[in-house]
């Protein structure tokens, strides 16, 4: 879907708030979605920065859940699956972002609306 109203400034800073979760994990998204949620004029950067939060949480949830499966090796095969999702699915958000497309992650938990 195409968002011809997102300005050149709003889809650069969309990308860079899903890519930021490779290595920053939810804090970026966090602070744009804190600093834009009451600018009415930002509502997409808004969507995509709550897109991209949710998820980071969820990438954070399955890192927890592969660590305390590491106790029972399990985790050994899940951390490194995360890490390629992540790293995948944050760059197809951040390319989708720059062409000014809103992006939705295949799956997450959508805690924050």
């Amino acid at each position: 879907m195409n968002d011809v109203t997102a300005s050149s400034e709003d889809r650069n800073l969309a990308m860079l708030t899903h890519l930021s979760g490779i290595l920053l994990g939810f804090i970026v998204p966090l602070i744009i979605w804190l600093t834009n949620k009451d600018k009415t004029d930002k509502a997409w950067l808004n969507t995509q920065a709550v897109e991209a939060l949710n998820f980071q949480i969820t990438i954070a949830i399955a890192y927890v859940a592969g660590s305390v499966l590491m106790a029972v090796l399990i985790g050994f095969l899940i951390i490194p699956v995360v890490i390629l999702v992540n790293l995948v699915f944050c760059i197809l958000a951040g390319m989708a972002c720059n062409k000014g497309e809103s992006y939705r992650y295949p799956f997450a938990l959508r805690l924050i609306k």
